[in-house]
């Protein structure tokens, strides 16, 4: 009986643990601005949508990966589904507690958007080194 309270205080302090640094990466991107190219690609102009995440990632998925933000892509991706599953049982009765989570999911398209802005950056640099090189 001891070894499964320890389970569960354990799981419990892991899922904080998890969404807080969740929090804080989607907390540092929502303060980087959207280059105009990504705008146009993802429709993101003012505020981001959940509805919009898995077309973000989509498009997401079809640069090439930075090694800098391989987990934490990964990590904001379990969040979002996280958001959903708290959106489809907890905040249904709960309005205000479903305006937090659309807010939240809202958020992590745009930390998916900030993100391609970097993967597309990154390509861009990847170009021109290989460029520079068979000069």
């Amino acid at each position: 009986m001891m070894a499964a309270v320890i389970l569960v205080v354990s799981l419990a302090a892991l899922l904080q643990f998890f969404i807080s640094y969740c929090r804080s990466l989607i907390a540092a991107s929502a303060k980087q601005p959207l280059s105009v190219e990504v705008q146009e690609v993802t429709g993101i102009t003012t505020g981001a949508r959940g509805e919009d995440y898995p077309r973000v990632m989509q498009l997401l998925q079809l640069c090439p990966e930075r090694p800098q933000d391989r987990g934490e892509v990964r990590a904001v991706k379990g969040y979002f589904q996280l958001l959903q599953l708290m959106r489809a049982t907890l905040a249904r009765p709960l309005p205000s507690l479903h305006d937090w989570t659309e807010f939240q999911l809202g958020q992590c398209t745009y930390f998916a958007a900030v993100a391609l802005d970097r993967r597309i950056a990154f390509s861009r640099e990847m170009l021109a080194a290989q460029l520079d090189d068979s000069l």
